[in-house]
């Protein structure tokens, strides 16, 4: 991958945690990203997550949404899993795995979709980053994909990849990934990097150069905000935080990520969405191609669905009460359970409790009040038209 150094990478990938765990009764120690030390040494709150150590918070999960709502904060997110592929015509392999038409793609483009199952379940959502032909002639592609599904989505690449005609390599150990992400993101990175990112366009990335060595700069998030997620070599992601720290920047955990993404729609994978959900149950619907492309694993099962129309869709809940629909929560109508509520939380941006849950599609309309099972008691939802929040554009 030019101007992010790889040569030197090794494909080690994120271990199965919870399959050694399985094996014995030693504990298995959660792993660090090396921005871990500068976490604790501002006294971050940890918590375990998808088999790493991460902030889950600085100084409150509140405040540090706030900011990224209002100036601009940064996130750790090293833990990711960040692929290279480089071949020849590596997106005709790639347009058979995803519903989204890839080729469509030109030179700094990016697409946010989903890698599928034969069922048309959703293996896990990622973004692929083209970056066009390398000095050899080779396609260059560059995917980031969930630090919970890391090894999972390693695994089902090079399952169903041609290995003969790519190189594909998993960087994820080998590379920090840092989000700055809000309103003055742009300005408060820009410093750093040599580059004018002005002109970059939501999706759009480059390779750029971050105080003075190579970098790869993505105009991409999961916060809902304008901002972009850099990806340096650790010794310059160290310097980085530094100095975004120094200039102001605010350092967010894992909570305020949560309760952004949540305003924002975004799926989390393994709550929202999973192998059992498809896109277009999962309001995924534009993602998926069928029009523009030809056949792909899952394709029989959407095309299916378009035609008679899925049984149940991810919707979004406003409560109307103080009470908050967490995941797992049982939804009901007319006494009856008809779903499950996938993420909640109270809303700081908004001032109250929102959520996502599946519901059949009868009751998926906006003003359609239904009941969310809190403790044994029920308190009434209604559903709402998504995303939560939407940033001014």
């Amino acid at each position: 991958m030019k101007g992010v150094n790889v040569r030197n990478a090794k494909p080690v990938a994120e271990p199965n945690r919870s399959q050694q765990a399985m094996s014995t009764d030693v504990p298995i120690p959660l792993a660090r990203t090396p921005l871990f030390d500068l976490g604790m040494s501002l006294k971050a709150r940890m918590t375990g997550f998808s088999g790493w150590e991460m902030p889950v918070q600085y100084s409150g999960i509140t405040h540090e949404h706030q900011v990224v709502r209002s100036s601009a904060g940064m996130f750790d997110i090293s833990h990711m899993g960040k692929f290279v592929l480089t071949g020849d015509r590596v997106v005709e392999q790639l347009q058979t795995l995803v519903p989204s038409d890839l080729s469509r793609l030109q030179p700094g483009q990016a697409q946010y979709t989903v890698l599928l199952n034969p069922q048309a379940g959703i293996v896990d959502d990622l973004i692929f980053y083209y970056q066009g032909l390398n000095e050899s002639g080779h396609q260059r592609w560059f995917a980031i994909v969930n630090a919970g599904t890391t090894l999972k989505d390693k695994t089902w690449l090079l399952e169903h990849l041609d290995q003969s005609r790519l190189t594909f390599q998993d960087i994820s150990p080998t590379h920090v990934l840092l989000a700055v992400q809000g309103p003055e993101a742009v300005k408060q990175l820009q410093p750093f990097v040599q580059e004018d990112l002005t002109p970059i366009p939501a999706f759009g990335h480059l390779e750029g150069t971050v105080l003075g060595q190579p970098g790869f700069l993505a105009r991409t998030g999961y916060t809902g905000e304008d901002g972009f997620e850099v990806m340096v070599e650790p010794a310059i992601g160290v310097e980085l935080w530094r100095s975004l720290l120094d200039a102001g920047v605010t350092p967010c955990g894992l909570g305020a990520r949560d309760t952004l993404r949540l305003e924002a729609a975004m799926a989390l994978y393994g709550q929202d969405i999973d192998d059992t959900t498809t896109p277009l149950e999962a309001g995924l619907g534009w993602l998926v191609h069928l029009d523009s492309k030809g056949d792909f694993i899952g394709r029989s099962v959407l095309e299916q669905q378009k035609q008679t129309g899925v049984q149940r869709r991810l919707v979004g809940l406003q409560m109307q009460g103080r009470n908050i629909a967490r995941h797992g929560y049982r939804v009901f109508y007319e006494g009856q359970p008809v779903g499950e509520v996938t993420s909640g939380t109270q809303s700081p941006t908004l001032g109250t409790a929102i959520g996502l849950a599946y519901v059949p599609t009868a009751l998926s309309k906006p003003g359609q009040v239904l009941d969310v099972e809190i403790r044994g008691k029920l308190y009434p939802a209604t559903v709402v038209k998504k995303p939560f929040y939407r940033r001014a554009s």
